[in-house]
């Protein structure tokens, strides 16, 4: 988790990553000029910290639809207030419903029986599992620079331990923690973005020449 919320681990600028998800939340593109407006930064500034993480998504109009929480599908499904959403991995759904401030319904489905797992969230944390034995997986990749392939595509729901069985045989160094253990994880990751200090855009431009 510590590495998670460390820029030089993943490239990801949380102070921008959370008004980004934000303004995704409310279903549509985000313009990059926005995303500047809404965290403070330059258009200049934010085109580079978008570029680097490769895996930021675009539309065809280079408007902004996905970094974590993303308007394509995924295998996990995150209504929030009526909308239609989609997550990286798994833990995004129990991570993001702290930093949007908002309940959430979480969908997915087990990569390796394909049933169902459901979730929901709200202010007092995850108040519903079917099943109630579901599990999320977890890995720690050597290098996290490239996020959603090196990690988020490796963390997904299952219904069971016994389900996750043949995953576990496939990664030795992951693990499965129950929801409930997994957004305690995500809670703490949480409060570790939104209390990072903000930096100052002046005195970061001034740090980049180009």
């Amino acid at each position: 988790m510590d590495r998670l919320t460390t820029p030089e681990e993943t490239a990801l600028d949380l102070p921008l990553l959370v008004p980004l998800l934000r303004l995704l939340a409310a279903g549509e593109p985000v313009d990059v000029s926005a995303l500047a407006g809404a965290a403070g930064r330059t258009v200049d500034e934010v085109r580079a910290r978008l570029a680097a993480v490769p895996d930021t998504e675009y539309d065809n109009h280079g408007r902004i639809i996905g970094q974590g929480l993303t308007l394509r599908p995924t295998r996990h499904r995150f209504t929030v207030d009526g909308q239609e959403l989609y997550t990286w991995c798994a833990l995004d759904t129990l991570i993001f419903p702290t930093l949007l401030d908002r309940g959430a319904s979480i969908e997915s489905v087990s990569p390796a029986s394909g049933h169902p797992i459901r979730v929901t969230v709200d202010a007092s944390g995850v108040t519903s599992v079917e099943p109630a034995t579901s599990v999320v997986s977890l890995v720690n990749p050597d290098d996290m620079t490239s996020i959603r392939p090196s990690f988020c595509n490796q963390v997904h729901f299952f219904t069971s331990g016994d389900d996750a069985q043949t995953w576990l045989a496939q990664h030795p160094g992951g693990e499965v923690l129950s929801v409930a253990d997994a957004y305690q994880l995500g809670a703490a990751l949480t409060t570790t973005m939104l209390d990072r200090p903000q930096p100052d855009p002046a005195v970061d431009s001034d740090q980049h020449c180009c």
